[in-house]
C-alpha cells in the first residue's frame, strides 16, 4: 500500500539545495566569501567602530565588482548595501537622497542605451560596411578607435560598446555557422566549437584574435571620446552638474586635455598594430573576409524598400539626437527618451514587446548604480574618504590638480569610475562651500576628476562601465576575452594614457 504523502527530506538536502540556489552558478568558494562578508561585517562594526566597518564594506563591494564574471555584482553588492542600512552605517534616506541627486545619470542609463538601441539597425550598417571594406588591418583599428570616440562623445560610451558587440557577435555568428557547414540563415548553435570543420578551426582562432583586438581598440575609443563632453561618461553629468557647466562649456574645459589624449590613444593603437604586441596586431584570414564579403552583399541584395527607408529615418532620429545633445535642449536623459519616441514613430515599433526589449542592456546596470549609491551613502555618512581629501587639500596649485588626477585615477582601476567620481565630488563641493577651495580650484579639480576618472581606469574593467559591458557581453566567451587578458591587452593604454592626461591636467587645467 503507497502513501498519498511524500516522506519529508532531511534537513541536510535542503540545506543543499539552498546553498546550490544561492547566488546561482557562482562558485561555491565565492558564495562562501559573501556569507562571510555578512557575518564578519556586524563583528568589525561592535569591535572596530564604524569607520573600520565601513571600509571594510567598501573593500568587499569593490571585491565584487572585481569578480564580476563570477557573478553579477548587483546581487552580492545588493546584500552588502541592505546590510549597511540595516547595520545603520546610512539610512534609506540618505540612499533616496544620493539617488535623487543623481537623477540625470539614471535618465541617461534607462533611456539614452534604449534610445540607441532604436538606431542600432543604422549604426550596425555603419560598422559592418566599415568592417569589410577596409582591407588594412592598421587602418581598420585606427578606424573603429576613432569612430568609437566620436560616438561616445554625443552618446553614451556603454551604448557604443552594445553596438560594437552586436556587430561582432554577429559577423562571428555568420563564420562560425559557415564554418561548421551550415548555410547563412540556417539554425546554429555559435557556442558549440564541436560542429567546426577542422580545415576551419585555425581561421577560426585568427579571428577570435582579430575581433579581440578591435573590440579593446574600440573599448578604448570609447574613453577617449567618453573624456570630452557631459554625456560621453556618466560620471560626466555629476561633474557638470556640481560645476554648473553646460555642455560647451564642458567641452571646452575638457579639450586641452581631450584633445592630447586622443592623439596618444591613437598613436598608441598604431603602434601596437604595427609591433604585434600585447595580443594586437592578428589579420583578418582570407577565408573568412570571403565569407563576410558574401554575407554583406547578400543582405544588400535583400534590402527592401522599408528597410531601406527605415534607415533614413533613423539617420533622422540621430540628427535629433546629436542636435539636442549639443543645444542641451533638456537633460540628456530626456533627450534620450525623445530619441525613442522620434525613432519608435517613424519606424512602425509601437508593440509593448518590442518597446520592453529595448530597456534590457541598461536597466541591470542602472541597477547596479543605485546600489552603488547606497555605498556612497556610507561614504558620505561615514566619512571615509575625508582623510584623502584632507591630504589632497595639504598641497596648493598645480601639485594640488596632480594629486587629486592620481587619488582618484587610482582608485577608479580598482572600482566604477562614476562611484569613485560621485565621492570626489561630494567631498570637493564641501571644501569649496567651507572656502578651503576658490572657485578657479574648485573647477581645475573637476577636470582632474574626469580626467582622472576616465583614462586610468581603462586599466581593469572594473572601473569602465564599457569595459565591464564588453567581459560580461555574450561576446567576451566567444573571442576568449576573459579578465586577465582584457587587464594585459589594456596595459599599453593605460600607462600612456595615465601619464598623458597627468600631464595635459598639470599643464592646461
Amino acid at each position: 500500500m503507497t502513501s498519498d504523502f511524500t516522506a519529508p527530506r532531511p534537513a541536510t538536502a535542503w540545506l543543499r539545495t539552498a546553498a546550490a540556489l544561492f547566488l546561482g552558478s557562482a562558485p561555491p568558494w565565492y558564495k562562501r566569501a559573501v556569507v562571510a562578508a555578512l557575518v564578519i561585517n556586524p563583528l568589525v562594526l561592535a569591535l572596530m567602530g564604524p569607520f573600520v566597518g565601513g571600509w571594510l564594506l567598501l573593500v568587499e563591494f569593490v571585491a565584487t565588482l572585481a569578480l564580476a564574471l563570477r557573478c553579477y555584482p548587483l546581487q552580492p553588492g545588493g546584500l552588502l548595501a541592505i546590510e549597511a542600512v540595516l547595520l545603520g552605517l546610512t539610512q534609506p534616506g540618505q540612499v533616496y537622497a544620493e539617488v535623487e541627486h543623481n537623477l540625470s545619470v539614471i535618465l541617461l542609463l534607462m533611456f539614452m542605451v534604449a534610445g540607441i538601441y532604436f538606431l542600432r539597425d543604422l549604426l550596425m550598417y555603419l560598422f559592418s560596411r566599415l568592417l569589410v571594406a577596409v582591407r588594412s588591418k592598421l587602418t581598420l583599428s585606427l578606424l573603429f578607435c576613432a569612430q568609437s570616440a566620436i560616438l561616445s562623445a554625443f552618446l553614451d560610451a556603454l551604448t557604443v560598446m552594445a553596438v560594437i558587440v552586436t556587430v561582432a557577435v554577429g559577423f562571428y555568428a555568420v563564420y562560425h555557422r559557415v564554418a561548421s557547414g551550415r548555410g547563412y540563415d540556417d539554425q546554429h548553435d555559435h557556442l558549440d566549437d564541436q560542429l567546426v570543420h577542422d580545415s576551419r578551426s585555425g581561421d577560426l582562432e585568427r579571428f577570435r584574435a582579430f575581433l579581440r583586438s578591435l573590440v579593446m581598440h574600440a573599448a578604448v575609443g570609447t574613453a577617449l571620446g567618453g573624456i570630452a563632453t557631459l554625456v560621453g561618461e556618466p560620471q560626466n553629468l555629476v561633474i557638470a552638474s556640481a560645476a554648473g557647466w553646460d555642455f560647451g562649456e564642458f567641452f571646452l574645459r575638457m579639450l586641452p586635455v581631450s584633445a592630447l589624449t586622443l592623439g596618444m590613444g591613437l598613436a598608441t593603437c598604431l603602434a601596437l598594430e604595427v609591433t604585434g604586441r600585447f595580443g594586437y596586431g592578428e589579420e583578418l584570414p582570407a577565408s573568412v573576409r570571403e565569407v563576410l564579403e558574401r554575407y554583406v552583399a547578400i543582405q544588400a541584395e535583400t534590402r527592401s524598400e522599408r528597410d531601406t527607408v527605415r534607415l533614413v529615418m533613423q539617420g533622422f532620429a540621430a540628427g535629433v539626437l546629436v542636435l539636442g545633445l549639443v543645444l542641451h535642449v533638456a537633460e540628456v536623459g530626456l533627450v534620450g527618451l525623445m530619441v525613442i519616441v522620434i525613432a519608435t514613430s517613424l519606424t512602425g515599433v509601437v508593440q509593448e514587446q518590442r518597446l520592453g526589449h529595448a530597456f534590457e542592456e541598461a536597466l541591470p546596470f542602472t541597477a547596479l548604480l543605485v546600489t552603488f549609491f547606497a555605498i556612497v551613502a556610507v561614504i558620505d555618512q561615514q566619512a571615509l574618504f575625508r582623510p584623502v581629501i584632507e591630504y589632497v587639500l595639504r598641497f596648493d596649485g598645480a601639485e594640488q590638480v596632480a594629486t587629486m588626477y592620481l587619488a582618484n585615477g587610482i582608485l577608479s582601476i580598482i572600482s566604477d569610475n562614476v562611484f569613485v567620481a560621485t565621492v570626489y565630488v561630494k567631498e570637493l563641493e564641501a571644501a569649496a562651500a567651507s572656502g578651503v577651495i576658490d572657485r578657479a580650484q574648485f573647477e581645475r579639480l573637476m577636470v582632474a576628476v574626469n580626467a582622472g576618472t576616465n583614462l586610468p581606469s581603462v586599466a581593469t574593467p572594473n572601473g569602465q562601465a564599457a569595459f565591464l559591458f564588453l567581459l560580461t557581453s555574450a561576446l567576451a566567451p566567444l573571442v576568449r576575452l576573459g579578465y586577465v587578458r582584457m587587464v594585459w591587452m589594456a596595459l599599453p593604454y593605460t600607462l600612456v594614457l595615465g601619464v598623458a592626461g597627468l600631464a595635459s591636467v598639470v599643464l592646461w587645467a
